[in-house]
C-alpha cells in the first residue's frame, strides 16, 4: 500500500468534512476545509496535530512507541504533534479525526 493509498483511506474514513490530501515537509499530508494541515505521513508513522494538553494528545503519548513529531530529526519536536507508528495504524483514523477538530 502506498502513502497515497493510506491517506485516501483516511479521507474516506473521516467522511465528507472537506478533508483533502496535500504535502507537508515534502511528505503526504491531510488538510482540513480551511486549508490547515492536521496530519501527515513521515517515516512510516502518522503525525497528528493533537494539541498539547488535550485528552487525545495525552492518550496518544501514553500508548507507547509514540513520540513528539520532530520532522527535522534535530531534536526540535513540535509539541502539539504526536507521531504514531504503524503499529498503531488501526487507530490512525481516530487520531486524525481528533486532530482535525483541534482549533488552530
Amino acid at each position: 500500500m502506498t502513502d497515497t493509498d493510506v491517506l485516501d483511506g483516511l479521507v474516506t474514513q473521516l467522511g465528507s468534512f472537506g478533508v483533502r490530501t496535500s504535502r507537508l515537509f515534502g511528505e503526504p499530508a491531510l488538510k482540513d476545509v480551511e486549508g490547515k494541515t492536521f496530519a501527515c505521513l513521515h517515516g512510516g508513522a502518522l503525525a497528528c496535530r493533537l494539541g498539547q494538553g488535550t485528552q487525545a494528545h495525552t492518550e496518544a503519548m501514553a500508548m507507547g512507541d509514540t513520540h513528539l513529531f520532530d520532522p527535522s530529526g534535530k531534536g526540535r519536536p513540535m509539541p502539539d504533534w504526536v507521531s504514531l507508528p504503524e503499529a498503531h495504524s488501526a487507530r490512525w483514523a481516530e487520531f486524525a479525526s481528533a486532530a482535525m477538530s483541534v482549533p488552530h
